[in-house]
């Protein structure tokens, strides 16, 4: 398994996000509809674009998917040959009514296993252009819940959290920082192999938030958008929380992204204590107004599926 090695102080890269965020849960008045796909609804071409849905509400399996819908559990992602389908930790289970809609996934201990969904076809991964958005649901207390080192709430990648991954994580000891990585080849962003400690350029990569608003017993919406990855001009990401689009983007993407689509994964709950719901993946960026729709879906992506 590859594990992180950070810098224990930054701050350029840091935003409070205390004065922006909304409370994770929608007022009555403000929710969206319920959709009916294929209706003519305001959000069918927000359906158009969703290549990959788990709600965890009928078992571990995505309710919707364009590649693989199960869920592999292995000892660790250095011993992948093992993998077998479903949730093979016992401190990791589906609890009814926990989650933000319907069912949960919860960790209940640090999660060192590898549990995962395969990425083909449900990203619309390419060498040409790339572009998707990323959504799912956290409650948790990150500065009560989690245990001491790094945790990844999610990291998509054939590798590791360095080398062609996208990835959020929470980070620091005692007041922890939510945090978004984009990285493409390592070869090419690190061609010093320098370790991410003492690369400059890995901090200023990040986006950060210091004071994130997740708290126990509340929902958190996180949306990952990015355009452009493994273009020419270079590619660009923004991070949102609960609707809410953080200040600072995620620009000048342009070293090569390259998977081996036999290899790469949808990673959950890496070292993650917490509660999680509703994973979605898109086949473009949604923009801003997009992003609040999903946000304020009535009863969560399901109301997507074509």
């Amino acid at each position: 398994m590859y594990y992180h090695t950070f810098l224990t102080v930054f701050g350029a890269a840091a935003f409070s996000l205390v004065a922006c965020a909304p409370s994770s849960q929608p007022p009555a008045d403000e929710a969206s509809p319920t959709v009916n796909a294929g209706a003519g609804g305001p959000d069918d071409k927000l359906g158009e674009g969703l290549l990959f849905h788990a709600s965890f509400d009928h078992g571990p399996n995505a309710d919707f998917a364009r590649g693989d819908d199960v869920l592999y559990t292995a000892p660790s992602y250095n011993e992948l040959d093992q993998a077998t389908a479903g949730i093979g930790n016992p401190d990791v289970t589906i609890t009814a009514g926990a989650g933000r809609f319907g069912n949960a996934l919860q960790f209940a201990r640090k999660n060192v296993h590898a549990i995962f969904y395969r990425a083909p076809e449900n990203m619309a991964y390419t060498m040409s252009g790339w572009s998707g958005t990323i959504s799912f649901w956290l409650s948790l207390d990150p500065d009560v819940d989690l245990e001491p080192g790094f945790c990844d709430p999610i990291q998509f990648t054939d590798s590791g959290y360095n080398d062609a991954a996208i990835w959020v994580d929470f980070f620091g000891d005692s007041t922890r920082q939510f945090r978004l990585g984009i990285f493409g080849d390592l070869n090419e962003w690190n061609p010093d192999g320098l370790s991410s400690s003492d690369n400059t350029f890995f901090t200023d990569r990040l986006i950060a938030v210091d004071q994130p608003p997740f708290e126990n017993g509340q929902w958190t919406h996180v949306a990952i958008t990015f355009s452009g990855i493994n273009t020419a001009s270079g590619g660009t990401a923004n991070l949102y929380l609960n609707g809410s689009l953080l200040p600072k983007s995620m620009e000048g993407l342009n070293e090569a992204f390259t998977w081996d689509a036999s290899r790469s994964q949808l990673r959950l709950g890496m070292n993650y204590v917490g509660l999680f719901d509703e994973l979605s993946i898109f086949n473009r960026s949604l923009n801003a107004e997009e992003v609040g729709e999903l946000y304020r879906l009535e009863r969560g992506v399901v109301s997507l599926h074509p």
